[in-house]
């Protein structure tokens, strides 16, 4: 069975057993599925049906109860424990790892995530606290601050049993070496640890050179060496290159997956965080002030044609054409700009090594507008029976979609040196260029070339 059909098939089941309360063959079904299945299940239930089946799950298993609340993300699952008490809370988070509960805990009220805090304290949980302490979405929020290092001091044979008597240890595929302060100085495999005799110094068959990330470094850039590297971890060092944790690519997966979504919706003008779940009030709150700038950017468009009134009201035919000018611009800058911020994402592009990716976009919006330009003069052409409004529609495609393609790179280009996220503003931007230029244009040559046109209606 196919996976989605068989989550589908879950899903049915788990509706129809609470609506008849049989809790009992519910559990059973439950335990049986893999938490990112439960997640997905989860996400398809009512609010009122997810609390039920969440605390069914929770008390007959905490874990499973607690991996599915990660797998939904911090933002859902911190809704599910909302209701809870702090103690309760404190307690089930002690069930998954101290970034998980990091990430739940940043997401719960105020007042409860302080509470929560600080009966986890209690019972000597601080690493989700010191987690907590670093910024968002960095290296040290999404880290797991229990990592095995191994000292230099050891050889292979007391670097394997180190190994075997530790419990808990997460991703043993790099085995990070350590000196006597834990400063981070070399990494091996478990493989090669495995390859040697037991006598070799740990210190001969490590590599000193470790791919490494700061506490402060940006998730985005974490997931970026990743990817780069082909690793299946990273090690996180503090500003005295101490190791103090690891982000293992399931976290990376996260990350990647978050910040592309979070892209997506910044480049419609809306908030990174909303979701088709977000209550409508809030969506409202996020959407409405990039709606507001846009009004105002319309605003701007509209002055520029209010400059060529005269030359409309002589030929009206120039307001059945605008629209194509404006819509093909923003259509051209839209494919520059969604390259240009992925490339800007991946690290693939910065403001040193622009000119190529420039040129190449400038080229691109030049042949489009050719191409598009000559279309769109004919057709206007056949449209009015008037060659000379076709050739200045053609004329201001061209001029359109070059400017489009030139800003689509150098907008999003000009914010990233500014420190500003491409993704949330160039958009804006964009418009307003396109807009101006294909209405300043299409206008202006019309008002030139108007004794040629006065015959057009």
């Amino acid at each position: 069975m196919a996976p989605q059909r068989r989550i589908d098939v879950v899903l049915d089941s788990v509706k129809r057993l609470l609506r008849i309360g049989a809790t009992a063959n519910l559990l059973n079904l439950l335990q049986k599925q893999h938490p990112a299945d439960l997640a997905q299940v989860f996400g398809s239930l009512l609010d009122n049906e997810r609390q039920a089946v969440f605390s069914i799950l929770v008390e007959r298993s905490g874990r499973l109860a607690m991996e599915t609340v990660s797998e939904m993300g911090p933002e859902e699952g911190a809704k599910l424990l909302t209701g809870r008490s702090a103690e309760e809370i404190a307690k089930l988070l002690q069930e998954i790892p101290s970034d998980d509960a990091a990430a739940l805990i940043d997401y719960l009220p105020e007042e409860l995530s302080a509470e929560v805090l600080e009966l986890m304290r209690r019972r000597e949980s601080g690493q989700v606290e010191s987690l907590l302490e670093y910024g968002e979405q960095t290296a040290g929020r999404i880290m797991n601050p229990q990592v095995f290092a191994l000292s230099e001091d050891l050889t292979v044979g007391e670097a394997i049993t180190a190994l075997q008597s530790s419990r808990d240890v997460e991703m043993v595929f790099y085995l990070y070496v350590v000196d006597g302060r834990r400063h981070l100085v070399g990494v091996t495999s478990l493989r090669r640890l495995l390859l040697v005799s037991p006598e070799t110094p740990l210190k001969r068959i490590m590599t000193p050179e470790v791919t490494s990330v700061r506490v402060d470094t940006d998730q985005e850039e974490v997931a970026r060496q990743v990817a780069s590297y082909n690793l299946l971890a990273v090690p996180v060092v503090d500003e005295e290159n101490k190791l103090v944790g690891i982000v293992t690519v399931d976290d990376v997966i996260d990350v990647i997956k978050d910040e592309a979504s979070e892209d997506l919706l910044r480049l419609a003008g809306v908030s990174g965080d909303e979701r088709i779940a977000t209550p409508a009030g809030e969506s409202l709150r996020k959407r409405l002030p990039w709606l507001a700038i846009n009004l105002g950017t319309a605003f701007v468009a509209a002055s520029v044609v209010a400059l060529f009134e005269g030359t409309i009201q002589q030929v009206t035919a120039l307001a059945i054409f605008m629209p194509i000018v404006a819509g093909m611009g923003g259509n051209a800058a839209t494919q520059t700009l969604t390259v240009i911020v992925r490339a800007l994402a991946l690290g693939e592009l910065s403001w040193e090594t622009a000119r190529k990716a420039l040129m190449k976009e400038a080229v691109v919006g030049l042949g489009n507008g050719v191409v598009l330009g000559i279309v769109a003069a004919g057709i206007a052409w056949i449209f009015k029976g008037e060659p000379m409004l076709g050739m200045l529609l053609g004329m201001a495609m061209i001029v359109n979609m070059f400017v489009a393609a030139t800003a689509g790179t150098l907008v999003p280009l000009g914010l990233k040196a500014m420190k500003i996220d491409p993704a949330l503003a160039s958009s804006v931007f964009i418009t307003t260029f396109t807009d101006v230029v294909g209405f300043a244009s299409f206008l202006g040559l019309a008002t030139v070339f108007l004794r040629y046109l006065v015959k057009v209606q």
